[in-house]
């Protein structure tokens, strides 16, 4: 499975942005695909997840003003991201796997990983 994210670039606070993830190699149906994000010098951390039903998952900290959504005729994965702050800064990465409900937020539930796209929220 490959991943491709894309999209990022350089916003002020406040604003928008839409990234991508293109899943290529492996049938689409049935996996999740999660957004994780690694600010400079942290630790990476789960943002958002939707699962192949459709359901969604969110951090508490992006709740309301990011959204994901899949569209399965492209294989893409779309992470809206509205009110922008400089604390969402950082290379946003998406992810592939199969986790159950309670582990969508854990990077170890995910086996495919894509290359980052970095996101700068100036202020």
């Amino acid at each position: 499975v490959q991943l491709q994210a894309s999209g990022g670039g350089l916003v002020q606070a406040g604003g928008s942005l839409r990234l991508s993830c293109a899943v290529s190699g492996r049938t689409f149906s049935g996996r999740a695909v999660g957004w994780f994000r690694q600010p400079p010098g942290k630790e990476r951390e789960f943002v958002a997840a939707v699962k192949s039903g459709g359901s969604t998952y969110y951090a508490d900290s992006v709740k309301g003003r990011f959204t994901v959504s899949r569209d399965s005729a492209k294989n893409t994965v779309y992470l809206q991201m509205g009110s922008l702050k400089p604390e969402d800064t950082a290379v946003y990465y998406c992810a592939s796997g199969f986790p159950i409900t309670t582990s969508v937020g854990r990077r170890e539930s995910y086996n495919h990983w894509g290359q980052g796209t970095q996101v700068t929220v100036s202020s």
